[in-house]
């Protein structure tokens, strides 16, 4: 169906795999377009919990945008690739459902910022990760100045992105950009065991923790209290937060089914 990404479901989590190889896995407009598309459906399929986006093969996540097409640019074709990035992106950061970030390599640009996107991000022991785009003459264009300076403090933030360096997975873990560190060969095992640990849980309540913790970077903290008791009392009216709780009383697994 799709010629530059992988797509398989195991259970309730999908995976998704940028698979251009012979490119290093770069995102060109046909790669942002297929996302779109494969986003739209992933967000109506109420049998999908969780996603997890990797790349091809054990060297690249995603290397960044297709230099080719960048060279092409003017400003106003400028401006809307970069809204082509952006409204991919924010298709992914909303969701409504966990993203995972199993960077497997090289993550820089808008490879970057494709996991900056993401909710959460494990990576394997040769990851790299960057903002190089200085070193083009130009400035992160997929978001990469609002996320990163949002997730890590904005001085770390700054120096990354003008700088333009690489840095490696250790450097990123230390300043809270992923999660955990695994080998590459239990990367996506990790992964899975993750995400089908998260699509075990009530998805209602998923869903509101996902709006809440998104809340969290976009309003004022005593707006964003308020916004958690609102969504915290949604949660107490439903069906699973009755199965939840009776099945800790009764020392029993929960049965959940999301309503």
């Amino acid at each position: 169906m799709y010629k530059n990404l992988l797509f398989e479901v195991k259970g309730n989590v999908a995976i998704v795999t940028i698979n251009r190889p012979d490119k290093m896995n770069s995102l060109n407009t046909e790669t942002l377009d297929e996302l779109k598309s494969l986003f739209l459906s992933i967000k109506e399929d109420e049998n999908i919990y969780v996603v997890i986006i990797t790349g091809s093969g054990e060297k690249v996540f995603v290397a960044g945008a297709d230099i080719a097409e960048l060279n092409k640019l003017t400003v106003i074709s400028a401006k809307e690739f970069s809204e082509k990035g952006h409204e991919v992106f924010n298709n992914i950061e909303n969701l409504g459902k966990p993203v995972i970030a199993a960077i497997n390599g090289y993550a820089l640009g808008g490879g970057c910022e494709l996991a900056l996107a993401c909710h959460i991000r494990l990576a394997s022991e040769n990851a790299m990760f960057g903002q190089p785009e200085v070193n083009l003459g130009i400035i992160p264009g997929y978001g990469g100045t609002q996320r990163l300076s949002r997730l890590i403090n904005s001085g770390r933030a700054a120096e990354i992105i003008l700088s333009g360096k690489n840095f490696d997975v250790n450097e990123a873990y230390r300043i809270g950009l992923v999660n955990k560190i695994f080998s590459q060969s239990e990367l996506i095992e990790k992964a899975l065991n993750l995400a089908s640990g998260i699509a075990s849980k009530g998805q209602i309540a998923i869903r509101h923790s996902l709006k809440a913790i998104r809340g969290a970077s976009e309003i004022p903290l005593h707006e964003g209290l308020k916004y958690e008791i609102s969504l915290f009392a949604l949660t107490c009216g439903t069906d699973d937060f009755k199965e939840g709780t009776s099945a800790f009383l009764d020392k029993r697994k929960p049965v959940f089914k999301n309503k």
